[in-house]
């Protein structure tokens, strides 16, 4: 107890002692523990931000490499903007410079269907502004505008009153493009020769297709970048558009503004289905006019048909019947098998191959070569043909361009059917004699009888005249293929059509004041199989004057149904109304009983002695005198120009007429030799010549 109270001396002051209690282990904070805390917040926020840069860093390899080119290509798309501005096509232009076919700008309607917020109600405003639109075109363009794209065309080159009604509408996301677009000031004139453009300004038919590659140019390239708001910041030119070249055509607007009137006249008097009719220069290859009906307006090329944009001149394939005996004939006088004169027995009109029967219209009996093609007796050309053989013909047939492509400015052109001669029996060598089983193009018809024309020449048949690019003019050259026949064969044969024409079956084809050679033909068509009694080409070609002619022309009309289905009554008035007007319009002078000059006086020139009145009397035409020897110039005097004309025909010389009425003097005189490629100058006078006195 002592012990306790003397260790009591040294404690402190007393206190009364604390409940005993007890205490948790993490009640008492330990003075380092806040860093515990702070590292796992730390962790869990580096975790997070390092999650978060493999992300980002992640998401950056990804549109930096593996996206970077759909990207970037995106962002070009936003920025930057390439336009194509289209080149001008090049003008077409006639023979004289008058336009034909030019370009203008048009306006296209498009959209940018991303910007539009209400496809429906555009759609339909749109349909209400434009014109023609439909119920089928209203659902285009909403289908148009439901795209999801950032550019679509709506109306392509629409007419400027459709273009301000749309612009009139404000509607967001609609833009305004120009584009070229090709345009035709004489419409239906000349259609199937131009030919038309479609709205990516390409050619599609005709010369525009041919030459689309020379007449459409090159498109320019120009770069534009663009803001957000798609507002041009700058652009760059990078290549600029460059027009295409000009073209001049061989035809005369005027020429073909008669053979379509004309043409056109011919198939509704007749009440035929089709027709065509070309003008060519025989001298030269030249085309002045091809037409073809029905016809259609480039303008509106979709509204028209086949059947109506069809060139037939080129593409049509017909059986040209008795026009085709030129040929046959031509092959008979080259080939000396027949002469003028050689009479041939036609058999009272009929001629039998097996149970095949060919019939002549009339019995002509025993009648000389000239009448077989005057008179157009089948069985006489089928007799001609027979004694050449099916080769001899087939030859010229080749020679004269049957069978081939001739132009070359023309794009589907048929070549034609010729049989091979080897494979020709003696029923099918008659039928080609006379124009049966042989398909021929009227280019190439018309182009075979001009080289009749020019004295035996087939030149190339063109329509295009001449280039213009640059400013300069280059010129088309003519070219001839071959020679078909002598110049000699080619008078004969003249002199022959001249007679079909004035005693023959085209008689309706004369001139007043012109000769006209030419031939008729109708070939019935061939219908399922086999050849129709109701259904028939009839067709008239020939060349006018037939001395020096200027023209060769050709006119088919396709199953006529009106007074008759002949050549000689319905294609070759037509011929005749063709060349008035076109002789009338080219100055081409008379060349039978020609107007007298028109002599102006002059003021110094001496005065003409007087000469005594003589009394004026009509010299009679004498009968035409025998053939004239070989190398031996004929006695024309007291003939009429017909009648000298002929003869100098049969003789192969060229004549220069000059005044009117009978042959009064002739130089190389009567009697006198002849020399290859003479001339012969006529005069012609309505007074008899005293011995000694000059000719009146």
């Amino acid at each position: 107890m002592a012990e306790q109270q003397g260790n009591s001396r040294f404690r402190f002051p007393w206190r009364p002692a604390a409940p005993a209690r007890s205490v948790r282990r993490d009640a008492e904070p330990r003075p380092d523990e806040w860093r515990s805390t702070v590292r796992s917040r730390l962790l869990v926020c580096a975790a997070a931000f390092a999650l978060w840069t493999t992300a980002i860093e992640a998401r950056l390899v990804y549109l930096q490499v593996v996206d970077h080119a759909e990207l970037t290509a995106r962002a070009e798309r936003q920025q930057m903007r390439t336009v194509t501005p289209p080149a001008k096509r090049g003008e077409i232009f006639d023979r004289h410079g008058r336009v034909l076919a030019y370009s203008v700008d048009a306006d296209t309607i498009a959209a940018v269907p991303t910007e539009i917020d209400h496809p429906q109600a555009t759609a339909n405003a749109l349909c209400s502004a434009l014109d023609e639109c439909s119920a089928d075109d209203r659902q285009s363009i909403l289908r148009s505008l439901t795209r999801r794209s950032q550019f679509a065309y709506i109306a392509r080159q629409v007419s400027p009153e459709a273009a301000r009604r749309v612009r009139d509408l404000s509607l967001p996301g609609i833009v305004f493009l120009k584009e070229s677009r090709r345009y035709y000031p004489k419409k239906d004139l000349a259609a199937q020769v131009l030919g038309y453009v479609g709205v990516d300004n390409v050619g599609l038919a005709g010369i525009e297709s041919v030459y689309d590659a020379q007449i459409r140019g090159r498109d320019g390239k120009v770069l534009i970048q663009a803001d957000a708001r798609r507002q041009r910041l700058f652009s760059l030119v990078e290549r600029p558009a460059t027009a295409g070249a000009g073209i001049e055509l061989t035809i005369d607007q005027y020429l073909q503004y008669i053979a379509e009137r004309e043409l056109r006249a011919g198939v509704l008097d007749n009440r035929a289905a089709a027709g065509t009719a070309v003008i060519l220069d025989p001298s030269t290859g030249e085309i002045l006019a091809m037409a073809s009906y029905p016809t259609f307006n480039p303008n509106a090329f979709g509204r028209a048909d086949d059947r109506q944009r069809r060139n037939r001149a080129i593409q049509d394939l017909y059986e040209p019947g008795s026009t085709f005996k030129v040929i046959t004939a031509s092959a008979a006088l080259e080939e000396h098998a027949f002469n003028p004169d050689t009479l041939i027995d036609t058999e009272q009109g009929t001629i039998t191959f097996g149970a095949r029967v060919i019939h002549d219209t009339h019995r002509y009996g025993t009648i000389p070569f000239t009448d077989v093609i005057v008179k157009s007796s089948n069985v006489g050309a089928i007799k001609v043909g027979m004694r050449l053989g099916a080769d001899r013909l087939g030859r010229y047939i080749s020679r004269f361009g049957f069978g081939q492509v001739l132009g070359p400015d023309f794009r589907g052109e048929s070549p034609g059917i010729v049989w091979d001669p080897a494979q020709l029996n003696a029923s099918a060598l008659a039928s080609v004699s006379m124009g049966y089983q042989i398909g021929v193009t009227p280019l190439q018809m018309v182009s075979a009888v001009a080289s009749v024309a020019n004295g035996g020449e087939l030149f190339e048949p063109r329509v295009v005249r001449a280039f213009i690019r640059d400013g300069r003019r280059i010129e088309v050259p003519h070219k001839v293929l071959r020679r078909t026949i002598s110049p000699r064969t080619a008078a004969t044969l003249t002199a022959i059509l001249e007679q079909v024409v004035d005693r023959g079956t085209a008689e309706t084809a004369q001139i007043p004041g012109y000769t006209v050679a030419g031939k008729t033909g109708t070939a019935a068509k061939l219908v399922d199989g086999h050849y129709s009694k109701s259904e028939y080409n009839a067709s008239f070609v020939g060349f006018v004057p037939s001395r020096n002619p200027a023209l060769a022309i050709l006119v088919v009309i396709d199953s006529p149904h009106a007074a008759g289905y002949y050549g000689g009554t319905v294609s070759a008035p037509v011929f005749r109304r063709i060349a008035e007007a076109a002789l009338t319009y080219l100055g081409v002078p008379p060349n039978i009983d020609p107007m007298p000059p028109v002599l102006v006086a002059r003021d110094d020139a001496p005065p003409a002695p007087e000469m005594a009145a003589r009394p004026a009397s009509v010299v009679a035409a004498p009968p035409v005198p025998a053939p004239a020897r070989e190398g031996v110039m004929p006695d024309l005097r007291g003939m009429s120009a017909r009648e000298a004309l002929r003869t100098l025909a049969q003789i192969g010389i060229t004549p220069r007429l000059t005044g009117s009425g009978f042959v009064v003097e002739q130089q190389p005189e009567a009697g006198e030799a002849l020399m290859p490629g003479h001339d012969c100058v006529v005069r012609l006078g309505r007074r008899v010549t005293p011995a000694g006195s000059a000719p009146q």
